[in-house]
């Protein structure tokens, strides 16, 4: 059937992202015209059906067009936790009898508070925030977009939006504690603070552990992870570690947890025999690092299947009393810290 076919299917053939596959068939810029040819014939060939220009068909048993919008930035190099998480979020739209389509905001688009194709189009019912937006572009939102919304790993406390994110705050404290299990207590953390909440949050769990063991971190302690104009993690090469190294590192994410890996080694430095590393997320992209890193596993599927949940509950005009659903996760012990008890 037609509505089996994805853009992640047409993107694999054709040899592209699924950011220029959306872009090719919803008329955005950024794509040849050579390409979008390309990507408009085989999404004709292998049956794509985009969605009604109309928020929801009028044929009997058809079902909603749900719109979900990502970031520009959450594509950037081995960053492909959101890709994942769209697909599962596809896949249950589907079996919902529905359809998604998915946009990307450039970072022009977010800075000049412009509206997205479909949702200037008014061609979707509900909207699915994928990833942390700015606060102003999320008030841009609220204030003109009328359908039903929720945000899906962030959460932004200046609007009272639905919002499903992990336990980050937990999730880092765990983490954190586990390293003292391991005998571990000059701790370094590892992320931009305010770049996003779940860093923000991360960052504080964290600091709860550290100091119920009598330890105030110092400024050296919070290495920077990220451009704090692009929000892009680095590479390995642009981290800047302390000049006294700690003992063992808590990274707000696997992706900078590999980067740091690789600085680390580069400086003949071995995890977990000289510094032990530990992550968020247990996602990384293949090939970042050759050490597997304990973290704490984000439960994506639960987060998936409460997000639309909501969605569902929301398009059927139920009250979802509870506005921030916080999904537990569970640390995974891998081969990147060490015992030094």
């Amino acid at each position: 059937m037609a509505k089996s076919v994805k853009l992640a299917d047409i993107a694999e053939k054709v040899g592209v992202s699924v950011v220029t596959v959306s872009k090719a068939l919803s008329g955005q810029k950024g794509v040849s015209e050579q390409m979008r040819e390309k990507i408009i014939k085989l999404a004709d060939e292998l049956g794509y059906k985009q969605p009604s220009a109309s928020a929801k068909e009028t044929s009997e048993g058809a079902g909603y067009n749900i719109g979900i919008l990502i970031h520009e930035k959450h594509f950037s190099k081995y960053n492909s936790f959101y890709l994942q998480m769209y697909q599962m979020l596809s896949a249950k739209i589907s079996d919902m009898q529905s359809y998604s389509m998915l946009e990307v905001i450039t970072y022009n688009m977010e800075d000049e508070l412009i509206l997205s194709n479909m949702l200037r189009e008014k061609r979707v019912s509900s909207l699915i925030l994928l990833g942390e937006f700015s606060k102003e572009y999320c008030a841009f939102l609220k204030k003109n977009v009328s359908v039903p919304t929720v945000y899906l790993d962030f959460n932004d406390e200046n609007q009272e939006m639905q919002s499903v994110i992990s336990d980050s705050f937990y999730g880092s404290y765990y983490l954190t504690n586990y390293l003292f299990e391991k005998g571990h207590t000059d701790i370094a953390f590892v992320g931009s603070l305010l770049q996003t909440a779940s860093i923000t949050d991360r960052y504080l769990g964290y600091l709860k552990a550290m100091m119920e063991h009598g330890i105030t971190p110092g400024k050296d302690r919070i290495i920077e992870d990220r451009d704090k104009d692009t929000g892009i993690i680095f590479e390995a090469h642009k981290f800047k570690l302390p000049s006294k190294m700690p003992t063992a590192f808590v990274c707000n994410c696997d992706l900078t947890a590999g980067e740091l890996i690789k600085k680390l080694e580069e400086k003949g430095y071995n995890v977990p025999d000289d510094i032990s590393v530990v992550g968020y997320d247990n996602f990384i992209f293949p090939g970042v690092c050759d050490v597997k890193i304990t973290t704490y596993e984000v439960d994506m599927k639960q987060m998936v299947d409460r997000t639309i949940s909501i969605v569902e509950s929301l398009l059927q005009g139920k009250t979802v009393d509870q506005h921030v659903h916080i999904v537990t996760g569970h640390i995974v012990e891998k081969e990147s810290v060490k015992s030094i008890k």
